[in-house]
């Protein structure tokens, strides 16, 4: 995931499968700043889940870093409170194709 250029796609031995499609992280600099780093996919949640701090729609989420971060459906508009928005499609995609232990690398 590039951060710089908002930005985000899918690769299997170095060949990219899916994307890249525009995302909107959280706002650099800040305290929800989406954290960088390389981390593995914990979990995954369906297309009805609702955030447990901010108790708002998160669908599809795949949860990837610590303090909940995730990839999920949200706004290409609005920055998001550390996690990755992407479009509903892509969000799904992402769900269904990422599976547990999956690298994710943020940069």
């Amino acid at each position: 995931m590039d951060l710089k250029n908002h930005l985000t796609w899918l690769q299997s031995d170095g060949r990219i499968t899916y994307g890249p499609v525009s995302m909107e992280p959280g706002p650099p600099g800040t305290r929800q700043a989406t954290p960088r780093g390389t981390f593995h996919v914990q979990w995954r949640a369906g297309a009805n889940y609702i955030s447990t701090e901010y108790h708002v729609p998160i669908p599809y989420a795949v949860f990837f870093a610590p303090g909940g971060v995730a990839f999920h459906g949200g706004s290409l508009n609005t920055p998001s409170h550390g996690c990755v928005h992407l479009d509903i499609g892509s969000a799904r995609y992402y769900h269904d194709h990422l599976p547990t232990g999956a690298e994710v690398v943020v940069f």
